[in-house]
């Protein structure tokens, strides 16, 4: 390189994945084999995201950007032979949006490091990237708990003459993902016709918007499941599951220029009859403890203990109260057997045993053996954007056993049933009360005198 034999920009610590509101710090280095003049080095911290109309082009035709701060540190003068070191420092803004590449736009961060050398000499400049991530948390996100279900009939016409009928619903067990957890997808199809129908299929998809002048869509399929056929006649219920793999999120808080959606696709080959059911993809997974309901039925339990219980009315402080008498108490019969307390007609119902759960929230169990399916989840390789942060579990096992992951990693934790509310206590069925009685001084009724009562 001449004069110039190392010039490069490290991050401390190797650094690369920062979260908005950090601060960025570290070193560029400069080595010399001889002496170079200089007017000023200088380092340079930007984020933009750049929009273009052609595929894995960087000549942007729409760009925003986030923050451009520069800062100087060596003045004129010049830099003797030897190694050099200077150090930088930066705080990114707390509302800069998470990293981004797809095919027609990107969301960049990135330092530069430039040596302004006097007039007709050469001029040194280097870059290098680094990563922004905005965790998305899905408890955040309005209408995100529940099922998303959605259903189409679909006319159509075959052998030219006849025309048939197909129904097909389907929903998806939860409304929001991280990377790692699975889909569970149940569908139900109703062939009225006499024809049977091609493969079911089960798509994860993905949809970019690119805003300009002229919207582009960018659509593609992450993930791909398909089942058997649906033969003349019959209705079945198919179940399948969509593995999700590293997945940018699916708000880019703070960007104005690209918007990121995702759905599964439940479809037909033929005839075409399709449905979709939105989802979101998060960085920090559902919190069953976070459901409204759950934490309606939390917050009355808890007030329901906090209320002390009405004490039964008992006569045993006035009896204890009452004057011993001064003289024995003349001979009396033998006690009769003590009366059962009686019943009343209105029982107040108890609530389930403990260990009773409702249907969980999403459908009937998962079954496994449907003879019609046919094939795995299929993943395009080239289907993905990328995320930073985001990676599969080393140890990830199906998600088959009732549970979800709780944080970013994937790592499970057991579910919580899916009732929506805990069952109210019953109330107290207060004991008889005998405190009316003159025992011993007077026998108590007898059994028969009880009930004739």
């Amino acid at each position: 390189m001449g004069k110039l034999q190392e010039f490069e920009i490290t991050f401390d610590k190797s650094k690369v994945v920062y979260s908005p509101g950090d601060s960025i710090s570290g070193t560029v280095t400069v080595k010399l084999g001889q002496p170079l003049p200089c007017k000023a080095i200088k380092v340079n911290c930007n984020g933009f995201c750049g929009i273009t109309n052609k595929v894995n082009d960087i000549a942007w035709t729409v760009e925003e950007q986030y923050f451009n701060s520069t800062v100087s540190v060596a003045d004129k003068g010049t830099l003797k032979q030897g190694e050099h070191k200077f150090p930088f420092k930066f705080l990114i803004p707390a509302t800069a949006p998470t990293s981004f590449e797809g095919n027609y736009g990107r969301i960049i961060y990135r330092v530069r490091a430039f040596i302004d050398t006097p007039r007709f000499a050469k001029d040194y400049s280097i870059e290098k990237p680094f990563y922004l991530l905005s965790p998305l948390n899905l408890n955040e996100v309005p209408d995100i708990w529940g099922i998303c279900s959605s259903a189409v009939t679909q006319q159509f016409t075959y052998m030219l003459v006849k025309t048939g009928t197909v129904v097909l619903k389907a929903q998806t067990d939860m409304k929001g993902y991280t990377p790692g957890q699975i889909i569970q997808v149940t569908a139900n199809i109703h062939n009225q016709s006499g024809k049977t129908t091609g493969n079911m299929a089960a798509s994860l998809m993905q949809r970019v918007t690119y805003e300009t002048k002229k919207p582009t869509h960018d659509v593609r399929t992450i993930a791909e499941v398909e089942g058997g056929v649906v033969k003349a006649g019959k209705e079945i219920e198919w179940k399948e599951q969509i593995i999700i793999p590293p997945l940018p999120q699916s708000s880019l808080a703070g960007c104005d220029l690209i918007k990121i959606e995702y759905f599964v696709k439940v479809s037909l080959k033929s005839p075409d009859v399709m449905l979709t059911l939105p989802i979101h993809i998060g960085n920090v997974s559902l919190d069953s403890k976070l459901h409204p309901s759950k934490k309606a039925a939390h917050s009355s339990s808890a007030a329901a203990e906090d209320t002390p219980a009405s004490a039964p009315t008992s006569d045993t402080s006035t009896s204890a109260a009452a004057p011993a008498p001064t003289s024995c108490p003349a001979p009396k019969p033998a006690p009769r057997p003590t009366p059962r307390p009686r019943m009343s007609s209105h029982i107040s119902p108890s609530a389930p045993p403990a260990e009773y759960h409702g249907g969980a929230e999403g459908g009937t169990p998962m079954n496994d053996g449907f003879v019609n399916k046919r094939q795995s989840q299929l993943v395009s390789p080239n289907a993905f954007s990328y995320a930073p942060g985001l990676f599969f579990p080393q140890n990830q096992q199906p998600n088959t056993s009732g549970t979800v992951p709780t944080g970013s990693t994937g790592i499970t934790a057991p579910y919580c049933p899916g009732n929506s509310a805990s069952s109210a206590p019953a109330p107290f069925i207060l004991p008889p009360d005998y405190g009316t009685s003159a025992y011993p001084q007077e026998a108590p009724p007898s059994y028969d005198e009880s009930c004739n009562t």
